[in-house]
Formats: C-alpha cells, sequence, structure tokens
C-alpha cells in the first residue's frame, strides 16, 4: 500500500517527538511492504518565522494531497502575544478547515506499569479502562457565531449550540464504524431532557444505528455518564458525543490516567485526510524543550492511530501499540514522567525512548 503522509513537526517538543515517530513508521513500511512517502511541511511558528503565516498556501496544498497528516505540538509562549493570524494555534484551526475534518477520536486507555500515576482507586483501575471517545468537532457552540452586546442587564455574550441531520450524521457514522470493530457497543451521550439540540442528535445517532443492526446501541446523559465514569470506567467501550460535552468528558477520560500526554487523537471526515496528533497539543513545561526529556509516546500512538483510521492496517497499528506496552511494561520512561515520583523506573532520552520502541517492533 502506498502512504501518502504530510508531516508538520510543530513547535515546542513537537520536532523531538516526532522524529521517533517517523523512524518507526519507516520501520513499519518495510516490514509490511508498505510504500512510504514523507514530505515535511512548513507550518505553525516555523511557518510564521520563514513565511510569515502559520499554516502558508504551499502546506494548505501538500495537506490536502496528502492521505493523512501528522503533527506534533502546536504553541509557545513566545507567541501568546501575536495578533490570533500570526499564532500557531490559527494553523491548527486552519488546517483543521482545510482539511474539512468533523470527528474527533481519542482512545484512553491504562498503561499498567503507569496505573499508580491515575487518581482513581486501585480498585478501580485493575477493573481497566479501554474507550475511545467519539467527538463532533463541525457543530455545537464551539463552532457558532459569538455574539456579544448591550443588553437590558448590560452586556451580554452568547452562542448557538446549533447541530443538523448531516453533522450529526458524519460523527455518527464514524462512531458506528468504530465500534463495529471493537466489542459492538456504542454509547450516544447527550442532554436530550432538556435541550433541543440533543433531542435532534439522539433521533439522528438513532437513525443511523438502523444502518448497522449489529451494534449495540444505547443513549444517556453527559452529566450521569460523567460521574459513572470515575466510579467504573470499565463499563465504556465507544462513547460518541457532541463537540462541548466530547471536550469535557474526553479531557477527563484521559486525566483519569494521570498521564494525558501518552495519548493520541485523530481529527476525521467521512473522506479526506485525517490529522493526527498527541493528545496533549502543548507539552506544559517549556524548560523541557530541547533536551530529550519529553515521553514520544504520544506521537508514536498518533501513528499507530493513522495506521488504523486512515489506511484500514490494524495488524501494523497493533505492533506499533504492542511495541509501546512492552517497553513500559520493562521500566522504561523519560524525564517528565519520571518526574511524577514512579518508583522503579529507568529513566532515558525521548529519542532512546522511541529506538526502544522500534527495537520491540522489529523483533516482533
Amino acid at each position: 500500500m502506498k502512504l501518502n503522509i504530510a508531516v508538520i513537526p510543530g513547535d515546542g517538543a513537537g520536532p523531538e517527538m516526532v522524529l521517533p515517530a517517523l523512524d518507526i513508521l519507516r520501520i513499519i513500511s518495510r516490514r509490511y511492504g508498505h510504500i512510504l512517502k514523507l514530505t515535511e511541511v512548513t507550518a505553525c511558528g516555523k511557518g510564521i518565522e520563514e513565511q510569515g503565516s502559520p499554516l502558508p498556501e504551499e502546506a494548505q496544498r501538500v495537506c490536502l494531497a496528502s492521505d493523512a497528516v501528522l503533527l506534533g505540538n502546536v504553541g509557545l509562549k513566545k507567541y501568546q502575544d501575536n495578533p490570533f493570524h500570526l499564532r500557531p494555534e490559527y494553523g491548527l484551526l486552519k488546517l483543521r478547515r482545510c482539511l474539512k475534518v468533523t470527528t474527533n477520536i481519542r482512545p484512553v486507555r491504562l498503561y499498567a506499569p503507569l496505573c499508580s500515576l491515575s487518581p482513581l482507586k486501585k480498585e478501580v483501575t485493575e477493573r481497566g479502562l479501554d474507550l475511545i471517545f467519539v467527538r463532533d468537532i463541525a457543530g455545537g457552540v464551539l463552532c457558532s457565531e459569538q455574539v456579544r452586546q448591550v443588553g437590558e442587564h448590560g452586556a451580554e455574550a452568547y452562542e448557538y449550540e446549533y447541530y443538523n441531520v448531516d453533522i450529526v450524521w458524519d460523527t455518527a457514522k464514524i462512531a458506528f464504524e468504530i465500534a463495529g470493530a471493537r466489542k459492538k457497543k456504542l454509547l450516544s451521550l447527550d442532554k436530550a431532557n432538556v435541550l433541543e439540540s440533543s433531542r435532534l442528535w439522539r433521533k439522528t445517532v438513532t437513525q443511523m444505528g438502523e444502518h448497522y443492526p449489529g451494534i449495540q446501541l444505547s443513549h444517556g446523559y453527559i452529566d450521569s455518564a460523567a460521574l459513572k465514569l470515575v466510579t467504573h470506567p470499565e463499563e465504556f467501550d465507544v462513547v460518541v458525543t457532541s463537540n462541548l460535552f466530547g471536550d469535557i468528558i474526553s479531557d477527563e477520560g484521559t486525566g483519569l490516567t494521570g498521564t494525558p500526554g501518552l495519548y493520541a487523537s485523530a481529527e476525521l471526515s467521512v473522506k479526506g485526510p485525517g490529522l493526527y496528533t498527541p493528545n496533549q497539543l502543548h507539552h506544559p513545561d517549556e524548560t523541557m524543550i530541547g533536551k530529550q526529556m519529553v515521553c514520544p509516546v504520544g506521537m508514536i500512538a498518533a501513528v499507530a492511530l493513522m495506521l488504523r483510521c486512515s489506511f484500514g492496517l490494524e495488524e501494523e497499528a497493533e505492533a506499533v501499540e504492542k511495541g509501546i506496552e512492552q517497553v513500559l511494561e520493562e521500566g522504561y520512561v523519560t524525564a517528565d514522567l519520571a518526574e511524577k515520583n514512579l518508583e522503579k523506573k529507568q529513566v532515558v532520552g525521548t529519542a532512546v525512548m522511541g529506538e526502544m520502541i522500534a527495537r520491540k517492533i522489529k523483533e516482533g
């Protein structure tokens, strides 16, 4: 298979994390006989510095012509006072519009050697946590026109929780496809007891379910699910929900592991290139940048997610995930994880961590 991938190394720790991820892509391609084409794209901070734009036109063209886009971290404090159109984050938003992505995918699972970092009680983590959040990113208040004005009571502001059938349909279809490849269970979350937009959401997801008779669809309320996720996370498998609700509950899910930076995120459309990033798009400690202290696992996990979602290469994706698990099980961590008071762990650099995962993949 031909794998045509655009690569944006990104800002801060992004380039350090992307390099081992690309090495692993090359290893996977050689092992399984794929033809790999990697095209580096100038964007984000580098785009601002070199071309005066966080997403130059050439970058857009290359990304649109690719099968998938791999993106490292986005944003640095040095740009935070720039006009928004000259900040790396604007390049990410522009890229999303360019690719017409509609749906965010966030897999979350507990890595057994790092369970002690979870804020959950031991009896809860022992039951496991392995689920996927599927979130609309095309509708709702986060994509709404923003209104700020003066009213009867002074300053007022609001957005619209807007949905239509097509927006819900796209995300629901992706969610049902993912559920079909797992336990064939899909939970849709909304607030249909009070919101008209949620009633449309629930009705449309139910209609989509008629096309997937082998999938067990259930509905729940977002507030009840947020509570249950803390007490019984093992009962969740694939969860689909709207933009704002998904933004919140997927962060809750990764936060419950205690290692939110070790997961991947995908932004997909029903057709067209997907965008793959680490779940944590900006490393919180900029003092670690450039010092080989940041864990590349989130970026490498993004490679696995890309192989699975954009190319349908399940065996290859599993090989990458198995390599990650084996290295973590052997007790290796990077400095950013070691800071969390983990005991009996061996600290290695970013590149070395990637090399160790790559070696496990080669060994099969």
